[in-house]
């Protein structure tokens, strides 16, 4: 079964327009989710909203959104007043400019979504803005208004598709001079770069998603399937508190071991081929 497309619509850029429809590419719906339950029935319980000075429930009808200026202080904004204001959606994904692909830092990116063709007659004008970007090694900048918002997208080739990344705003993204600030700046030496390097290239790698595992939600699988089946629950075992340590020499002693354990392999390998030849244990001629 096909899945159900979050928006349909129009990638436009120039005279260039395709029907597109576009898809969640990441979603939440199958990790383990909670209901709160009340602890003397068992039955679930429900959210309800009081006022915060009298405590009385407030009912739906009862309820509005307010925008607060000031301590205790609300603008109230009505239903029909917000959808006013909210800029009317013409279905369309205005492509904006070409950048390259990794012109954009990622901690803009938001939420991934895939962007295939609408129907059957707009493969041909899809396929052909897809591959002129794969072949540019560009990405496209576009804006539509998307879920009641203007959102800022950014398309890329991906495969036989696309992939429309929504972005954060400026305004959304934290300052990373204010998360770094206080590190102090450190000239490092020679020695601790190599050893550094040594590090990384003995833990090299390709990523590979499926080798990661959510551990969080296997132990909740594993905790529900005991209490379902009635079977004691497993004692986790406690953390070792670790030991601090000497970063030079902890970067020596990982060199060290996996030089030694290196070592020890090429020394194993001499030592059977020692045992293998006719030569062995025969004492040298002296030279004459």
């Amino acid at each position: 079964m096909a899945p159900r497309a979050n928006w349909k619509g129009y990638l436009k850029v120039g005279e260039l327009s395709c029907p597109v429809s576009l898809f969640t590419a990441a979603s939440t719906s199958e990790r383990i989710a909670f209901h709160t339950l009340s602890r003397k029935t068992g039955r679930r319980v429900h959210r309800q909203f009081v006022d915060s000075v009298t405590g009385k429930p407030v009912e739906a009808a009862d309820q509005v959104k307010g925008y607060q200026t000031g301590q205790d202080e609300y603008v109230v904004l009505e239903p029909e007043e917000i959808a006013a204001a909210i800029p009317e959606s013409d279905k369309t994904l205005s492509i904006l400019a070409f950048v390259a692909c990794g012109a954009i830092d990622d901690v803009y990116f938001d939420r991934p979504y895939y962007l295939a063709p609408g129907n059957a007659a707009a493969v041909q004008a899809y396929a052909t803005l897809r591959e002129g970007m794969r072949a540019k090694k560009v990405a496209a900048i576009a804006s539509a208004m998307l879920f009641r918002r203007m959102r800022t997208v950014l398309v890329r080739a991906d495969q036989n598709g696309l992939i429309a990344t929504t972005l954060n705003f400026d305004y959304e993204i934290r300052s990373a001079k204010e998360a770094f600030e206080d590190i102090p700046k450190l000239k490092l030496g020679a020695e601790m770069m190599d050893l550094a390097k040594h590090i990384i290239k003995t833990k090299a790698g390709k990523f590979d998603v499926k080798a990661f595992d959510d551990r969080y939600e296997a132990a909740i699988v594993d905790l529900v399937r005991a209490k379902v089946e009635g079977k004691p629950l497993k004692k986790r075992a406690p953390v070792a508190a670790g030991k601090v340590v000497d970063l030079m020499e902890a970067l020596r002693q990982s060199a060290g071991a996996r030089g030694g354990a290196k070592k020890a392999k090429t020394a194993a390998r001499s030592t059977k081929g020692a045992a293998k030849s006719p030569r062995a244990g025969r004492p040298r001629r002296k030279a004459s």
